[in-house]
């Protein structure tokens, strides 16, 4: 009988320490907030509707799929988390959640998400929902983030994934309208963690991880921060011509588009000391402003009724 108290004594004391939030902490609320977003615009944009209902419980599902992921993301990367000025408070590395309960917690999520999104909507948005889950926390978290400088770049897919899982939660399919709002995503991001990267290159060297700055060197990086917002800015655009984003679309994504670039090429130019600092984390900054307001327009112009089409020029 002792020996049954031990054992379940031993078992308490080594639990975590943990409370709710630092679970909460886990999900990467800040990128839930992001998918929510992208998810819901892409079911207020796509062709058709859906119940009120189930268009809030497949939006759940696909918020707790990404907290999931992140989860995940967080479990595999404790090593690196530690070495890492950015990470090291996380509740893992800071001792405050066992690498086991996140474990635990993220693959429970995982499955909880898929299935009730399954049950909400259907197969393809569940599948899909799924093969984000199994993109972020295993093709980007276990092999692109130690092994590529591309690991931004491919490993983005996973960010941009789900509007197409909105879209195809309302039709049971995807066309271009999420396609398009996909790849606005997956321009975004080389941009957006690259100027972060620039900065906190120190912090990636440290734990070896490829980062672009490290890799190619920072001068590499600015160019390609260049290209890429040059490349984003237009397709961003392409929403209106296509008829899903209005006027007030179109007036937004162009002046926010040139911003993008103005700043960027500030970036590029800008290459020592205190201003190069500023640059990048103007950039960053402002990168997530310039994808929120992106969304947040068109989630107004179709969600709210106040689309006014411009003649459609794509489609």
């Amino acid at each position: 009988m002792s020996a049954a108290f031990e054992t379940r004594s031993e078992a308490v004391m080594a639990a975590s320490p943990g409370e709710a939030r630092d679970f909460f902490a886990l999900l990467k609320p800040r990128v839930m907030s992001l998918v929510i977003m992208t998810a819901l615009t892409g079911m207020a944009t796509a062709p058709g509707s859906v119940h009120p209902v189930l268009a809030a419980a497949a939006l759940l599902a696909i918020a707790v799929g990404a907290g999931a992921s992140g989860c995940l993301n967080m479990w595999y990367d404790a090593d690196i988390d530690r070495l890492m000025s950015r990470t090291a408070k996380r509740p893992i590395p800071a001792g405050r959640i066992l690498p086991s309960e996140a474990l635990a917690f993220g693959l429970t999520l995982s499955i909880g998400s898929v299935l009730v999104l399954g049950l909400v909507a259907n197969l393809l948005a569940a599948a899909m929902l799924a093969f984000t889950i199994f993109f972020y926390a295993v093709v980007y978290s276990m092999w692109l983030k130690r092994w590529t400088p591309q690991n931004i770049v491919i490993g983005g897919a996973a960010g941009a994934f789900p509007p197409m899982i909105g879209e195809a939660v309302v039709t049971g399919q995807f066309g271009w309208h999420s396609l398009v709002l996909f790849a606005i995503i997956f321009l975004w991001t080389p941009p957006h963690f690259w100027a972060l990267a620039l900065v906190k290159s120190g912090d990636y060297a440290r734990a070896g991880i490829p980062m672009m700055p490290n890799v190619a060197g920072p001068a590499a990086t600015r160019r390609q921060i260049v290209l890429y917002s040059l490349i984003m800015a237009p397709v961003a655009v392409l929403p209106a011509l296509m008829g899903f984003g209005g006027l007030l679309y179109l007036v937004v994504s162009v002046t926010t588009g040139l911003a993008m670039i103005g700043l960027s090429i500030r970036v590029w130019r800008r290459t020592e000391g205190q201003p190069a600092v500023k640059a990048a984390y103007s950039l960053f900054g402002f990168s997530i402003l310039y994808l929120f307001l992106l969304f947040a327009v068109l989630l107004a112009e179709n969600g709210l009724g106040l689309l006014w089409a411009l003649p459609k020029v794509i489609g």
